[in-house]
């Protein structure tokens, strides 16, 4: 029984284990690639470590302060100017709401005035009647007063 597990590992492990193959692969393709190119990527790489340092400071400007402390002012100026635009367009957004407030306000005491003088004709009717009634109450009195005085 231990013979068959033995050999079914053997076969299991030539079957699914191919590191040992990869392995040998990869160090037969990398010395015929090294082989047959000469190193020169190495050479060529080494070239390009020596040429991007050389690049880097030419590429970048001596004077790297004052660059950025230039962005910065000019981003400073773009924030400032935004704020501007945003600062009017809250004073117009205003401004509107001030003249839809005034309208409201105008409407409402045009309002009031009407419903004043409707208040203030009725206060008048009544006060006519009343007037009316006071009138009517006076000439019957006065008559009452004519019949009892001897004249």
């Amino acid at each position: 029984m231990d013979k068959i597990a033995k050999d079914v590992g053997d076969i299991q492990s030539r079957l699914l284990d191919h590191r040992p193959v990869v392995n040998a692969e990869i160090r037969y393709f990398v010395r015929e690639f090294e082989e047959k190119r000469g190193h020169r990527e190495s050479r060529l790489l080494e070239n390009l470590n020596k040429v991007v340092p050389e690049t880097n400071e030419q590429m970048l400007p001596a004077d790297l302060g004052s660059m950025l402390s230039d962005v910065v002012k000019r981003l400073e100026a773009a924030n400032h100017m935004a704020e501007r635009v945003q600062q009017r367009e809250l004073e117009a957004q205003q401004n509107t709401q001030l003249q839809g407030n005034i309208e409201r306000l105008k409407d409402e005491w045009a309002e009031f005035l009407k419903e004043q003088q409707r208040l203030k004709e009725e206060v008048d009717e009544e006060h006519a009647k009343a007037v009316g009634q006071l009138s009517t109450q006076y000439s019957e009195k006065k008559k009452d007063l004519t019949k009892f005085s001897p004249l």
